[in-house]
């Protein structure tokens, strides 16, 4: 038992809803964080309000309240349970903070005696106040950048006259590094001034003289009650200061650091964590570094909390910050509790890696019309990638695979950029696509030397580029038939893709596989084991690289392969990769139940991802995790190894749905839908035949691929007109155009940034209302609807940025059975086998069909958390044909109504169109719980629906 015996109750606060700055890596440490105190016997009570999430699933916590983040809410659970002991705020981000604060401010933990653990209010007080903490670092010997706080403009005007340009401006308490930029002139300094007074809550900003071209470093560090203090992991930033971390390239463990620096560092790290308060828990500390030979340390900032780097740091090393950062919250010790990974030594060690890891962060820049895409020190990324290899060079490959941007990986591809200006210009302001501007630079012949003087990205990245690139440039001068095995090994050993290498052979990505096999270069996994291999790991979690062969004593030649296939009947789960507007943790969580519902039919499960944010990639969900893109190569090598049953592909997301053409294609199962079904449903034209056949309405349409095939088409639909590209995601690229002229401009900009593509001109029911359905089909065609929605907003509004009712509210009995007719008819002709998602547009009570996806949907993890029912369990037992619709005793249960509520990011992105269209741009969502319409809440949502109608 834990040693502080009288806890026996805790409160634990969520993240809320996903907006930039705070994503699923609080999804990731809250439910780590609960099971490992219910491993305790501890109660768990749950409030988050987020319902596309693991942590909210009824089995993570004795108790879950989907409720909004408010003091009043916390009221309420108190008062529903006055045994609670304790609170933990610090696995929710800034927003658990937050509301941890001013719950203590209101007195409400004192009213009703609960302790809060893992953190005192002291240590946020001292980190989230600059002012304080400044006092703090100068009082402790802890150097920190020139800085002053301004609670008004005039005094931030008098400090930017004292340091001069450039210069740091931060909003106290606030996330992601909302309201901070680095201004260069008196104009910027008056809007970001201005726009950081505004958006601090206590109307406060740190002036800081900027370190621009800096070193930046982060430390993860974990402290017990006994003061034992371990550094988890080291990772440094790629870009220099000046870009908020969750924008930059980081790299663990620390690269360019010198041992003296680095003990020098770890020295101050434990020291400021010390100093902020007497706690027992997680802690995250920034540093930045001279470029010089000074290597001169400054203080950046303190988090102590788990943070986004602290689920990084936590798949980088094996070691399960959050889990273990619960019980030390209980009063563990490190030496008490056992390493997770080896199970046989304590703790109280600390990681050391024998392979690299890169994190790239995800951006959506497309959603954001007239955005400013430039980073800096507010993060805009909506995700990120993490990639894991033997080099640098292995590991920022397989992390630009990972990102799902039509690269596969650097330069090698035909993608590059080869205009110098444009270059220049990417390196200058530094971009999304920075990562691969630098190969591009390198490509044209821009010297090392001015790429740093540019970038100040340290020359030791720099010149490992240059490399990768020599080694294009040789390969380039053979053709598949005269490449030898040792070249190519160098490339794979490097991380370039079949893809890049036949780019530069100027032949099949098949050929050179085939070569690649028949040359005996294949791919071998490697353990994470967080302690390289000193001691056994019992952990199933792989990352693949590639080896040269050794001869053993005994004459054997052969490469080491440390994942052993076993002769169990297996399933592997496609995930859905980085997070991103369109495609967010909704789909992990279906991932998740995906695989412990095979799991429970018997099948050893097999999990492939590369998000460090998430459930899936925790090292103790599926049998076995494969840390690596998911890309086609890299799957495919994986099927080769584990030889599985089949694949699970329409839980992941348009990810892994992306993959089954080539599934079907190379003679693997696909387990559910069959390809067949769901290519049917992507294409419009087979689609619309089969709605034809079977007498149900759709908007009038036709498919065009040049702008004079779409203007044509116009005469004939009659505008307004909806225009989107086939296979995208999150609406990626709909727009409604109203007249010729509008039409002809959106097809040619999509065109271009889309070749190639179908594009489908609908025509726009306006005024319509939209209502979607999911449902689950058996292969003997047995349907079960679980949810019906009708949306507040009209159709038109995607259905990820609109609210959604469960059950439909206005909705005749006439209209309710076309749906539930449609929705039978249209899942039993696409022989769905598993999951389905219908939308609907219904005119004049006539219901018509938008479009069918037969895969799992944003709407379904809502669904489950509204009704109380494990569906996409139900749904995965489907798929692998174990189950029928007919087994399950379906008793869904909710009193009143629930909202699914679409929360956006715009606040990142100032000068963006905040209209709401047919493209979705919301990041996340919140679950609402009525009792009636006549609540105000739902009066207040429905009487503003109106404004989406104006022309």
């Amino acid at each position: 038992m834990p040693k502080d015996k009288h806890i026996k109750s805790i409160l634990l606060i969520g993240s809320g809803p996903i907006v930039i700055g705070q994503a699923c890596e609080f999804d990731y440490s809250g439910s780590q964080a609960l099971r490992s105190l219910r491993e305790d016997g501890i109660e768990t009570i749950l409030i988050n309000s987020n319902p596309a999430t693991i942590m909210t699933d009824p089995t993570m916590a004795d108790h879950v309240y989907l409720l909004p983040l408010n003091t009043k809410s916390i009221i309420k659970i108190l008062k529903e349970h006055p045994h609670i002991d304790a609170v933990l705020p610090t696995m929710g981000g800034q927003t658990a903070l937050n509301l941890c604060i001013e719950a203590d401010e209101k007195g409400i933990w004192k009213d009703f005696d609960v302790e809060i653990i893992g953190v005192d209010i002291d240590a946020i007080n001292i980190t989230e106040d600059r002012e304080k903490f400044r006092d703090l670092m100068t009082k402790i010997g802890v150097g920190m950048a020139p800085q002053e706080t301004a609670t008004s403009f005039l005094k931030g005007k008098e400090i930017a006259q004292e340091f001069g340009f450039p210069l740091c401006i931060r909003a106290s308490f606030t996330l992601g590094g909302a309201g901070a930029s680095i201004v260069y002139d008196e104009k910027e300094l008056d809007e970001s001034l201005t726009r950081g007074l505004e958006i601090s809550p206590i109307h406060e900003v740190m002036i800081d003289k900027a370190l621009l071209g800096w070193k930046e470093y982060e430390l993860e560090l974990l402290r017990d009650k006994n003061d034992n203090v371990v550094i988890i992991c080291t990772i440094e930033n790629m870009d220099p200061m000046g870009i908020h971390t969750g924008d930059s390239i980081t790299v663990a463990p620390a690269m360019t650091l010198s041992d003296k620096t680095f003990q020098k560092m770890r020295d101050m790290a434990i020291h400021m964590m010390r100093s902020i308060g007497d706690f027992a828990g997680g802690c995250n500390v920034q540093f930045a570094v001279s470029p010089d030979q000074e290597e001169e340390i400054i203080a950046i900032e303190i988090n102590p909390r788990v943070s986004r780097s602290s689920a990084l740091a936590s798949k980088a090393t094996g070691y399960p910050i959050a889990k273990i950062a619960a019980k030390l919250a209980l009063g563990y010790t490190l030496d008490e509790l056992s390493n997770q990974i080896t199970k046989s030594t304590s703790a109280l060690f600390e990681p050391t890696l024998d392979y690299v890891i890169v994190k790239i962060p995800r951006w959506n820049f497309d959603k954001f019309e007239g955005s400013d895409r430039t980073l800096g020190l507010q993060m805009k990324a909506v995700g990120e990638v993490m990639a894991i290899g033997r080099s640098f060079q292995e590991a920022l490959h397989k992390a630009t695979q990972s990102l799902e941007i039509k690269r596969n990986g650097l330069g090698a591809d035909g993608k590059g950029y080869k205009d110098y200006d444009t270059i220049i210009s990417k390196l200058k302001y530094a971009s999304w696509d920075r990562v691969f501007a630098i190969y591009d630079a390198i490509e044209i012949g821009i010297p090392l030397s001015r790429i740093f003087e540019i970038t100040k990205i340290d020359m030791w990245f720099l010149k490992q580029y240059e490399e990768l690139f020599q080694l294009q440039k040789e390969i380039s001068t053979y053709t598949v038939d005269t490449i030898d095995r040792e070249l190519l090994l160098e490339a794979k050993q490097k991380g370039y893709g079949d893809r890049q290498i036949a780019h530069m052979l100027k032949c099949l990505e098949s050929e050179v596989y085939n070569k690649r096999r028949a040359l005996n270069i294949n791919r071998v996994y490697k353990l994470v084991d967080t302690c390289a291999a000193e001691f056994k790991a019992q952990t199933p979690y792989y990352y693949s690289t590639f080896e040269s062969e050794v001869e053993t004593p005994d004459g054997q030649i052969s490469v080491h392969n440390e994942s052993v296939v076993t002769d169990k009947k297996k399933i592997i789960v496609l995930g859905s990769g980085p997070n991103r507007i369109g495609q967010g943790i909704e789909f992990d969580y279906c991932c998740v139940h995906g695989v412990l519902a095979a799991a429970e039919c018997g099948y050893e499960t097999i999990m492939i991802n590369c998000n460090p944010e998430t459930v899936s990639t925790d090292f103790d969900i599926a049998d076995k995790l494969y840390f690596e893109p998911v890309f086609w190569e890299h799957i495919y090598d994986i099927i080769q190894h584990e030889k599985p049953e089949g694949v699970i592909v329409q839980l992941g997301g348009q990810t892994a749905l992306k993959l089954a053409e080539k599934l079907e294609k190379w003679g693997v199962k696909i387990m559910g839908t069959s390809f067949k079904s769901l290519d049917l449903a992507e294409d419009r034209g087979s689609f619309s035949n089969i709605l034809k056949a079977n007498n149900i309405p759709y908007p009038e349409f036709d498919v065009a691929e040049t702008a004079d095939e779409a203007l044509a088409i116009a005469d004939i639909l009659n505008f307004p007109i909806l225009v989107r590209p086939s296979y995208v995601l999150g609406g990626q690229g709909m727009k409604i155009v109203i007249n010729k002229d509008e039409l002809e401009a959106h097809v040619i900009d999509l065109l271009k940034s889309i070749p190639g593509n179908k594009l489908l001109l609908d025509h726009y029911l306006d005024g319509a209302i939209e209502a979607e359905a999911d449902a689950i089909c058996d292969a003997d065609g047995n349907v079960y609807i679980i949810g019906i929605m009708e949306h507040i907003e009209p159709c038109g509004i995607h259905s990820g940025d609109s609210n959604a009712l469960l059950p439909a509210f206005n909705l005749g009995d006439l209209v309710k059975q076309q749906i539930i007719d449609h929705t039978h008819t249209i899942a039993r002709a696409l022989n769905t086998v598993g999951l389905i998602n219908i939308q609907f547009a219904i005119k004049d009570d006539i219901v018509y069909i938008i479009e069918a996806n037969p895969r799992a949907s944003r709407t379904v993890p809502f669904i489950a958390k509204a009704y109380k029912e494990p569906y996409v369990n139900y749904a995965t037992k489907v798929m692998l044909g174990e189950k029928k619709v007919t087994d399950f005793d379906f008793k869904p249960k909710l009193d009143g109504y629930a909202i699914k509520q679409p929360v956006f990011s715009f606040n990142k992105f100032p000068n963006v169109n905040k209209k709401l269209g047919p493209e979705m741009k919301s990041t996340g969502e919140s679950i609402l719980f009525i009792d009636s319409l006549k609540d105000d809440e739902f009066y207040d949502l429905y009487s503003r629906r109106k404004m989406y109608l104006s022309k």
